[in-house]
């Protein structure tokens, strides 16, 4: 088959670039794409919300719950869950998947492919669940909504599946970032959660996607600062053993939150309406007497650093808010975690540094500083994200004083969860039990490349019998394989070398018996190295080649080029030996 150059500027060279693992400058366009689409997004989003906080809560505010009377702030909850769970009675269970879990899910195991249904669901859920007063944040629906919508991009413009798995890691860092204008967090999120891997050629698109994102933001909305925390310091080295104190309950609390969580599994005995109602009315009945523990809670963290909290509503948010939020997942209510988690545990941190100021009145940091740990370890623990907590942590407070305790804080608390409590991350912990897939090297390394980068382009097709003049004439163009074509239906079923179908030809001639009367040979009874072909699309990935390769059976795959039946043709032939030498070859340029 011959090979023509394409053009220097087409759609289609861009995606044989794509495919390869060196395809920096090619990922950068769609960060910098993807940012901007995010961006936007987002920004739609927050007026969605500022909208709707206009018609239904005083003064336009979408966390302003305290100004309503107790009997409607604690009703607003039920009609939430009603609403939400209207929609979501007529869709089927797959169509319910929204947020990171979704994200994470459909990263490992359909490629970074998202279903159109469930981002219109997120819409709908996202904001009645903030704006209905459930304990919920907007960080799950800016995620979804930012990686779906990079990955939609990436899907219309057919690139290949190894840019789809960055473009969903540029839509989660721009999400984040034009959230909260937490770039640098966005960016360690992406990695640390849902690609759960670091490299340059991840880390650089990943990195201008949040960029954009950010600007996006704020050329609306403006530089905002969520939480003043310039100035604050630890002061003694003397609080170092009751913040590994502190972050051990606060690490005791996150597991505790992911354990009830999990539930979800035996309530799904209970009938959905009453698991809702259920969700509902407890949230409503905190909330009559503690609308802090409603919405994102911002608001109250923002009050929390500043000391303006009694002790009773500190206590109503460190562990009630907590495990309302639980509640409402384990009910079946998909909503966003981790505002939620980052505001009980900045409550959690203040309580123990109002314990710590009666214990160590002369040398116990204040309050507010507790809080800002608190909110980094509840994070890290809770998610088994340490790196993205601490950038947190230091970008929404802008104190570089509060990294050193950050970090003791965070590595205590992750690991009384993971092994006290026995919890890994959150997020994978509502995907599938057991080893993750993107937890593995060999699915990692394989998930970076598409079938076009190792793939084995010289081939040319053959019917199964042809004459001796026709089996030279396909050796002119020194094929490396020769693809034989089912009589049946004209599909790939075998692969012959052609090396061996001339060293036939040179040692025999017309009388071989191998000849019919008709003149003709019969190229599956050549003598050499043939093997069985499965096909595979050319957008595949490695990892996609590698697990078709033993779910067929298969010694090789013939990766197919085109949509439509009529004009798929062969681009080329991937091996099991070829997908073995690159990852054995990984750190060496391919080819």
């Amino acid at each position: 088959m011959p090979r023509f150059p394409l053009p220097r500027f087409s759609l289609d060279r861009f995606r044989r670039q794509l495919a390869s693992v060196d395809a920096l400058p090619q990922l950068c366009v769609l960060g910098l794409v993807s940012g901007l689409i995010t961006g936007g997004l987002m920004v739609l989003f927050r007026l969605a919300l500022q909208l709707g906080a206009m018609i239904f809560l005083p003064g336009g505010n979408p966390e302003n719950f305290e100004a309503l009377s107790p009997l409607t702030r604690a009703l607003l909850p039920l009609l939430a869950v009603t609403l939400i769970g209207a929609w979501l009675w007529w869709l089927r269970p797959a169509g319910r998947q929204i947020g990171i879990a979704h994200v994470i899910e459909r990263l490992t195991y359909h490629q970074g492919r998202f279903p159109v249904r469930n981002w219109f669901t997120q819409w709908w859920v996202g904001l009645i669940s903030v704006l209905g007063g459930l304990s919920a944040g907007r960080e799950g629906p800016a995620i979804h909504l930012g990686a779906a919508a990079c990955s939609g991009l990436g899907q219309r413009l057919r690139l290949p599946h190894n840019s789809l798995r960055v473009l969903v890691a540029c839509g989660t860092a721009a999400g984040i970032s034009a959230s909260f204008h937490t770039p640098v967090a966005g960016v360690i999120f992406a990695m640390e959660v849902v690609m759960m891997e670091y490299t340059i050629t991840g880390f650089m698109p990943v990195i201008l996607a949040s960029t954009m994102g950010a600007v996006v933001s704020q050329a609306v909305f403006g530089f905002e600062l969520p939480f003043e925390g310039t100035g604050l310091a630890l002061g003694s080295l003397l609080n170092l053993p009751w913040i590994v104190l502190s972050a051990l309950g606060i690490g005791l609390l996150a597991g505790g939150f992911v354990r009830v969580a999990r539930a979800g599994d035996r309530l799904k005995r209970v009938p959905f309406a009453l698991r809702f109602a259920l969700a509902g009315g407890v949230v409503g009945a905190m909330a009559w007497w503690y609308p802090q523990v409603q919405g994102m809670g911002y608001d109250t963290l923002g009050l929390t650093i500043g000391g303006s909290l009694s002790l009773d509503v500190l206590l109503a948010v460190a562990i009630g808010k907590l495990l309302i939020t639980a509640f409402t997942v384990a009910c079946g209510i998909p909503v966003s975690i981790i505002g939620p988690v980052v505001v009980a545990g900045g409550a959690a941190g203040a309580l123990c540094g109002l314990l710590g100021a009666q214990l160590l009145p002369d040398l116990a940091a204040g309050p507010a500083v507790y809080a800002m740990l608190g909110m980094a370890a509840m994070m890290g623990a809770v998610l088994q994200a340490p790196l993205a907590a601490l950038m947190a942590l230091l970008e929404l407070t802008h104190n570089p004083n509060l990294i050193l305790p950050g970090m003791l804080a965070v590595v205590v608390a992750g690991l009384t969860s993971r092994q006290l409590c026995g919890c890994d991350g959150f997020f994978i912990s509502v995907t599938r039990h057991g080893l993750h897939p993107l937890q593995q090297p060999l699915m990692q390394a394989l998930s970076r490349v598409s079938v076009p980068a190792v793939m084995e382009r010289d081939l040319v097709r053959s019917r199964r019998r042809v004459t001796l003049d026709q089996a030279s004439a396909l050796l002119v163009a020194k094929p490396v394989w020769i693809v034989i074509e089912r009589s049946s239906d004209a599909k790939p079923t075998l692969a012959l070398k052609a090396a061996d179908l001339a060293r036939w030809m040179l040692e025999h001639d017309e009388t071989d018996k191998l000849i019919d009367k008709e003149g003709r040979l019969d190229l599956l009874e050549i003598p050499g190295q043939r093997l069985d072909l499965a096909p595979i699309h050319l957008q595949a990935t490695l990892s996609e080649a590698f697990l078709r390769l033993n779910t067929k059976h298969a010694d090789a795959l013939y990766v197919e080029h085109g949509h439509r039946p009529k004009q798929k043709r062969i681009s080329g032939i991937i091996t099991r030996d070829a997908i073995e030498r690159y990852y054995r070859y990984s750190d060496a340029p391919p080819g």
